[in-house]
């Protein structure tokens, strides 16, 4: 049998967690259900993971490392509103992809306050994005470092950002998503056009 790195075979593992959530609710998770839909051993799986804890937290981990490698991964644009809206759009559940991870992060989020490590890996998470969303908006404003109106519009962009991706789980796949990107680009302009004005004066 051919070797499977350890990072592989620890990626293979919560991919199968995210599947039994989507599929069963995060009660189904087990160290058996989990060796099962990963087609592992429970004794390998009890090697790379000696707790369902451990394999729930990584799972919570991994899953918020490859959503932030998708946002740094967006490519440069002249236009401001283009490229913060592109770095956006990882992030909502526009996608069968992102969709998926939105309802994984809800459910991991339900289960957070009997898991301090999922708390922690929730509270992080939510710092990064605010972060994220700070620096588009202070960059849309062209300020060199946030004001406290930069700030308050990185806090209402996350709360619109969170809102829409609670309307669009809601909606059957493959129906049309541009009325969320049209808001998202009307916010994003607002933002960008009240940095000018401000600065005009």
């Amino acid at each position: 049998m051919a070797y499977v790195p350890r990072d592989e075979r620890k990626a293979r593992l919560a991919e199968a967690v995210w599947r039994i959530i989507l599929d069963k609710g995060i009660s189904a998770v087990s160290v058996r259900t989990v060796a099962t839909e990963a087609e592992m051993a429970v004794g390998s799986l009890r090697h790379l993971f000696p707790t369902q804890t451990a394999l729930l937290e990584f799972s919570a981990d991994l899953m918020v490392e490859r959503a932030t490698a998708r946002v740094t991964a967006t490519e440069p644009s002249a236009d401001a509103v283009e490229y913060a809206l592109s770095a956006i759009q990882h992030l909502v559940p526009l996608t069968p992809e992102t969709r998926r991870e939105f309802e994984i992060n809800i459910a991991l989020i339900a289960e957070s306050p009997a898991h301090p490590g999922l708390a922690r890996i929730r509270n992080h998470a939510h710092a990064q994005l605010l972060d994220l969303f700070t620096r588009i908006t202070t960059m849309l404003r062209a300020e060199t470092k946030p004001s406290e109106d930069a700030r308050r519009d990185s806090w209402r962009l996350l709360a619109l950002v969170d809102g829409l991706g609670l309307h669009l789980v809601q909606q059957r796949l493959n129906v049309d998503t541009e009325w969320a990107i049209a808001i998202i680009r009307d916010e994003l302009v607002r933002i960008r056009e009240a940095g000018s004005s401000r600065s005009a004066e």
